[in-house]
């Protein structure tokens, strides 16, 4: 396969916001602002103002609510609201005389998202973005929903409308609006109340096991029904469950998903990478955006689905999202990009659609004959939302490829070799269309998800290129995105860095850096990653009912400082964090850390098993501490080549609840020592290359042959189950 990675990507414009509505009119006040989001609102007739101190006293002084409007820059239906209305002037007109009007980036402040995102799930039932919250001044909200169109549409009230009847509640039956909003509050506070402490047990692993088995798609492949979104940590836990117990269906359900997913829309089969989500049972018809953390999660299921079953296409897979990454969401200092839109000029998914007269102008009919073939196209389209771009279609496969070398009576190799020209000349053909935007913010938590993602992908691959890349990023972040005194920062942008840092960013970040000395056995990371979990536990941990806030004990003071521990497009700070005390506990020898891991868990062990699916890497976290887990200690000694074949031999097997050590030079013997005080005794036997393999806090006899090694290893794991 190509590798896509070298492909010649048609350049982004720099801070491109992709909203050029209204570039002739005066700015607001979100022209200073670094995110796209806002930048693309900066020329709106709304008199926006960002989340701002300013912003509600102004509303006090004019006794006036506010309008709060939460999107990001790559969200098709924040688009179009703002298309309709936000760029409308007789909607303008309203919202600047009626009310204080604030515009929210969600992925700058997710914080806040979180909090007015639950408020809109409690009063409607559903949620999702654009959010439009209503509130007083002192920020307490009485109505809330998603997108409004400016007009009334099939029982949808218009905006206009809308903002016309909230005024009036406002001026009329004010004392009306306060009680409602007392009593949000109210709710609001009661659902963050904590269950009773529970101790988890192994049996919570087979009821998660069971309750994803009843909502799996054994048509479709994923769970649920339509809109379906790939939820990769539910694939990392099936893994691990099938690893631990044998179970062939959970292996099965794995795969047909993942298989489902390459094959389908939601994979961009050109250029590389993954949209958000399918609208559809089948993965047909995506959501065209990309997002920096489904391409990281997928990374890690790919790369563990390679490790677990050692199929090719799983590894080809995983490579297309770091090609895809690599050209088009890196930046020149190394870190990844948050997104690019599902917009484009022509419309949502525009860039990635094709008629028949396109692919014949581009390939002529014998290569159209193949490409219509392999990627399900037809004359009169396959892409359910064309109009009125009729007879578009998506690409995405329904055969494999020896049905499609019987179908066209082209040998495999043959296929292969021409279904990749055909791939490189859409691609090149594609590049010279209008791109969609890409939001170019820096994120700590995303790209922590991803550097844990590309450092153990350069581990099973054995990819310094991975691996130097996944270095240098987390080499930005830990410089370039933390203050004076040490303390983590979520954004940056434009040369900008911004934002305290929430429990996201510590917790994704901390997985990273355990992920890079996994890769690398580079001491520093250890050494990072402890001190960051210090800095975390001290300033985000619930001391009263365990867990972790989402916020720190200095940040901004909101209506509610929220535990998250639903495991949705994104796994919760709580359930990472959960995995990273047990696995730092197990890199140390720290039972300090495992005894925090234990009160996280039976802070969420109650609320998780009420829908235990919904916790997917809570549960992946658990598997690693409820049953027996392996610490692997490898002393190099002088013996390079058994060390090599010992690091080789562990790098090919799928070992999801093994860490391991490594002991090298003898200063970083010496820090490994202080940052893993069991391993100081450790010693190469007669200078050869040794292996400690350690169980259920019990070591076995040091081993200096490779084969003797993995037998223990096998031996041991095969106990587990």
């Amino acid at each position: 396969m190509l590798n896509k990675a070298t492909m010649p990507g048609k350049k982004h414009s720099a801070g491109s916001t992709g909203n050029s509505a209204g570039s002739g009119r005066p700015p607001n006040r979100l022209i200073h602002e670094k995110s796209p989001y806002l930048l693309q609102h900066a020329r709106n007739p709304v008199d926006w103002y960002p989340w701002s101190n300013e912003a509600f006293a102004r509303a006090a002084a004019e006794d006036k609510p506010v309008f709060l409007s939460i999107g990001y820059a790559t969200c098709h239906w924040c688009h179009v609201m703002a298309r309709e209305s936000f760029e409308d002037e007789d909607v303008a007109e309203v919202l600047n005389r009626d009310f204080v009007c604030i515009k929210l980036d969600r992925e700058e402040r997710p914080d806040i998202d979180s909090v007015y995102m639950a408020i809109c799930q409690m009063m409607t039932g559903r949620g999702g973005w654009p959010l439009t919250i209503v509130m007083t001044p002192d920020r307490k909200p009485f109505f809330a929903a998603t997108y409004i169109p400016k007009t009334n549409r099939f029982g949808m009230k218009g905006i206009i409308g809308v903002l016309g009847e909230l005024i009036g509640l406002w001026k009329e039956r004010r004392s009306e609006i306060i009680e409602s909003s007392e009593e949000i509050l109210s709710h609001l506070t009661s659902s963050q109340e904590t269950c009773a402490p529970s101790d988890p047990r192994p049996s919570l692993l087979t009821e998660g096991y069971e309750d994803l088995a009843l909502r799996f798609d054994e048509s479709y492949g994923g769970f649920g029904k339509a809109p379906k979104f790939p939820t990769p940590h539910t694939i990392l836990f099936l893994l691990r469950f099938w690893k631990r117990t044998g179970k062939a269906r959970a292996l099965r359900m794995a795969e047909k998903t993942l298989f489902a997913i390459m094959q389908g829309a939601i994979h961009d089969h050109i250029g590389g990478g993954y949209h958000r989500y399918s609208t559809d049972a089948r993965w047909q018809v995506p959501h065209f955006e990309k997002m920096l953390y489904d391409q990281a999660l997928l990374l890690m299921a790919f790369t563990e689905a390679y490790q677990a079953t050692g199929k090719p296409e799983y590894r080809e897979a995983a490579e297309d999202i770091i090609s895809y990454v690599f050209r088009d969401l890196t930046s020149p200092e190394g870190a990844f990009y948050s997104a690019e839109d599902a917009d484009s000029e022509g419309g949502e998914g525009a860039f990635y659609l094709w008629t028949i007269p396109e692919l014949e102008e581009l390939l002529g009919p014998d290569d159209t004959k193949i490409a219509s073939a392999v990627f399900s196209v037809r004359t009169d389209g396959n892409f359910s939302d064309a109009e009125p771009r009729s007879r578009t279609n998506i690409l995405y496969r329904t055969k494999t490829v020896k049905q499609l070398s019987s179908q066209l009576e082209i040998p495999e190799p043959e296929l292969i070799s021409r279904v990749e020209s055909i791939r490189l000349k859409l691609f090149e053909a594609r590049e010279h269309r209008p791109r969609p935007v890409r939001d170019d913010k820096v994120l700590t938590d995303w790209n922590g998800l991803f550097i844990a993602a590309l450092a153990h992908a350069s581990w099973v691959f054995d990819d310094a290129v991975y691996r130097d890349a996944a270095e240098r990023a987390a080499q930005f972040v830990l410089k370039g995105m933390r203050t004076a005194g040490g303390e983590l920062m979520h954004r940056y942008r434009d040369g900008e860095t911004a934002i305290p840092a929430f429990g996201d960013d510590y917790a994704f970040l901390i997985r990273a850096l355990i992920g890079l000395y996994e890769a690398t056995f580079t001491i520093t990371y250890l050494e990072e990653a402890l001190a960051l979990n210090k800095h975390f536990m001290d300033h985000f941990r619930d001391t009263n009912e365990g867990g972790f806030f989402g916020t720190s004990d200095n940040a901004e003071a909101l209506l509610l400082r929220k535990r998250e521990i639903y495991d949705g497009a994104i796994p919760s700070c709580n359930s990472v964090s959960l995995e990273n005390l047990i696995l730092l506990s197990q890199l140390t020898g720290d039972s300090g850390l495992e005894e925090k891991a234990a009160v996280l868990a039976r802070a969420f062990t109650v609320q998780v098993r009420q829908s235990p699916a919904s916790y997917a890497w809570f549960l992946t976290a658990l598997d690693r501490v409820l049953l027996p887990s392996q610490e692997i200690v490898l002393v190099a000694g002088s013996d390079t080549k058994g060390f090599g074949e010992m690091i080789g031999r562990l790098q090919r097997e799928y070992l999801p609840s093994a860490v391991i050590l490594c002991r090298l030079s003898d200063t970083l013997s010496i820090r490994l020592g202080d940052s893993a005080p069991f391993t100081r005794e450790m010693s190469a036997a007669g200078g050869k290359a040794t292996a400690y393999v350690c169980t259920g806090h019990a070591c076995a006899m040091p081993v200096t042959d490779p084969d003797t090694m993995m037998a223990l290893v096998s031996e041991r794991n095969a106990h587990n189950h």
